[in-house]
């Protein structure tokens, strides 16, 4: 089932994680940015994948799960956490060198590299759960697997076969390239976008916003494949039969729309988060338009699993109704915050308001 409207609680990776990871909604002390630490922000609180852990369930964290590899993890994981040794920052290309350095800049805004798919960090982290499948396949114990993916988190860096799939003229930008009329000085977009060298592309030019999603296409048909590969592993090992799956993107993001790239701001796109759950007993090829939030996320995978958790502090409510079916009634709103507001998005409206006074409401329909 491929959930349209899901909504994460806070649109920064850290912080969104950690809402997630804990069934816990952010406060205006607690998950506030992408540094955000769980045994920080809510010392003790139980996590989701300790539910699982306590109740006989092998649990393996690979790639980014919680933004720091050593947050919960004595109490979350069977064995400790591992990501792969080249993040997400690092690009390939020899000319990309020259790109990095002056005001903070990490590399160039995009590469395409001609490099097999476990070049790039996402396809160890690829590698690494297939491997980790077929030996829990052969243990027989019942498992959580946690598989993060970095991308097509900036900069895009994909191996150039991703990018071969699409070409730059058929790519269809952003109509609305300009601030909302009225909107409040309170609201922007990302500024993550200028820790990256532009490649002597003028900002904001058709042809950034050409290539700019190019690289997030390429990006996300790059874990496309990977995600592939997990899931046909799945499949050959027999075990799709009695695993649940669930895909979710920490946050939304904005490609060009009001001149905006990223996250980092209280309007839908950079709220609204994949969301696609599988598993035995649920039908194929569904779609549902309910709203749900990530602080879901929790209750929901114990409920699916029988699991009687223990956390009575949750703050979701679980979807598994949703699966049966995507019509009922369900939320009449969903909310987050993020910096200097909170929002709140319903069937038809967007809503925030920002700590300076200012408020803004837009209509989703029109």
């Amino acid at each position: 089932m491929v959930f349209n409207r899901a909504y994460c609680q806070v649109p920064v990776c850290g912080a969104s994680r950690a809402s997630l990871m804990t069934g816990l909604r952010p406060t205006p002390t607690r998950f506030l940015n992408f540094k955000t630490y769980v045994d920080q922000d809510a010392q003790g609180a139980r996590t989701l994948p300790q539910e699982f852990k306590d109740n006989g369930y092998y649990c393996i964290s690979n790639g980014k799960i919680f933004h720091h590899k050593e947050d919960a993890a004595e109490r979350s994981w069977s064995e400790p956490p591992w990501r792969p040794y080249l993040d997400h920052l690092i690009f390939l290309n020899p000319e990309s060198i020259t790109m990095v350095g002056g005001k903070g800049i990490r590399g160039p805004v995009f590469e395409s590299a001609d490099v097999p798919d476990n070049a790039y960090g996402d396809g160890m982290v690829a590698d690494k759960t297939i491997k980790d499948l077929r030996k829990l396949e052969k243990e027989g114990k019942p498992f959580f697997l946690a598989c993060g993916f970095s991308k097509p988190h900036l900069p895009f860096y994909a191996p150039k076969k991703y990018w071969d799939l699409y070409d730059p003229a058929e790519i269809i930008v952003a109509d609305n390239q300009y601030k909302p009329i009225n909107a409040p000085v309170a609201l922007r977009g990302s500024g993550e976008i200028n820790m990256y060298h532009n490649r002597n592309i003028e900002y904001n030019s058709d042809e950034w916003h050409r290539k700019l999603r190019h690289g997030y296409y390429a990006c996300v048909s790059y874990v496309d494949a990977q995600i592939g590969r997990v899931i046909e592993t799945l499949d050959e090992l027999g075990l799709s039969e009695n695993t649940i799956v669930i895909l979710w993107g920490d946050h939304g993001w904005h490609l060009g729309e009001h001149n905006f790239w990223g996250k980092h701001n209280l309007m839908s796109l950079a709220t609204n988060s994949p969301m696609i759950v599988t598993g035995p007993g649920i039908e194929a090829g569904q779609k549902c338009n309910r709203l749900v939030e990530f602080v879901d996320i929790y209750s929901s995978l114990c409920d699916l699993v029988g699991i009687n958790y223990q956390n009575k502090e949750l703050q979701g409510t679980s979807f598994k109704p949703l699966l049966s079916d995507p019509h009922l009634q369900w939320k009449e709103a969903v909310f987050f915050r993020f910096g200097p507001g909170d929002g709140v998005i319903t069937d038809r409206y967007n809503y925030a308001e920002f700590n300076n006074g200012e408020n803004m409401l837009y209509d989703l329909q029109n």
